[in-house]
């Protein structure tokens, strides 16, 4: 449990005491538990946009608030690692200047951008897709976390959040979420079943080109990398449910 423990400490603001230590073998467990989270956290979501629709708010708005309420639910750390993560791969200069436009904190040109597509798409598409979809949107996110921290994926950094969880994962976790993943998104849209499946299919591989372009621009992951990997799944499933 405590594995469980610390990716809802890590992952959401409920008061879940996490571990007393936390070493590479408890945070190795929680990496491979975090797409529970995302049930949590999909089903939350879903709650508040069908809530609202159904008491007339018109979608827009149920999207806006459920992009809100995500944000709220996560302390914004997945839209500032996105943020971070697009200054880093946007800047000029080696790995080194990267690395330090990340760490910095503020928010470029390239973020702002990123992240005023991002919330919109998320925010139009939560307000008018099923409830099914927005679970599976929001749980592969987490899952993508799972494909960041494989084995063959090194840490960018000596220390930080990537240096604890990098390099954790054997391959058989990131594959068995997929295929859950893709078992519940034949039901996220019921006229065309195959759209959730190929939604989670293009999340899943560009997240890995994700990957491959932060090893060879960083020289790995970092938590920042985690949290763009996260919001770039969620917005690929929801815009492909959306046609």
């Amino acid at each position: 449990m405590s594995g469980l423990r610390l990716a809802v400490s890590w992952l959401t603001v409920l008061p879940v005491p996490g571990p007393s230590a936390v070493d590479r073998r408890v945070a190795a467990r929680a990496i491979s538990l975090t797409p529970l989270v995302g049930v949590l956290l999909g089903a939350l979501a879903a709650a508040l946009s069908w809530g609202a629709v159904v008491l007339g708010a018109p979608p827009l708005v149920a999207g806006l608030l459920t992009v809100g309420l995500l944000a709220l639910l996560t302390r914004g750390m997945h839209l500032d690692g996105l943020a971070d993560t697009a200054d880093g791969l946007g800047c000029y200069g080696p790995p080194e200047r990267a690395l330090e436009v990340m760490k910095s904190g503020g928010a470029g040109p390239f973020a702002v951008v990123v992240l005023v597509v991002g919330l919109g798409l998320q925010a139009v598409c939560f307000g008018v897709e099923s409830w099914v979809a927005v679970v599976v949107a929001v749980f592969c996110g987490r899952v993508a976390f799972t494909w960041c921290c494989l084995r063959s994926v090194p840490a960018a950094r000596p220390e930080g959040l990537g240096a604890l969880v990098a390099g954790t994962q054997v391959l058989a976790v990131p594959l068995l979420w997929t295929v859950v993943a893709l078992a519940g998104s034949v039901f996220a849209v019921p006229a065309r079943p195959w759209l959730g499946p190929a939604g989670v299919l293009l999340a899943v591989g560009l997240v890995l080109l994700l990957i491959r372009h932060t090893r060879r621009r960083f020289g790995g992951i970092t938590g920042d990398v985690l949290g763009a990997a996260c919001e770039l799944a969620t917005t690929v499933v929801l815009v492909v449910c959306a046609f």
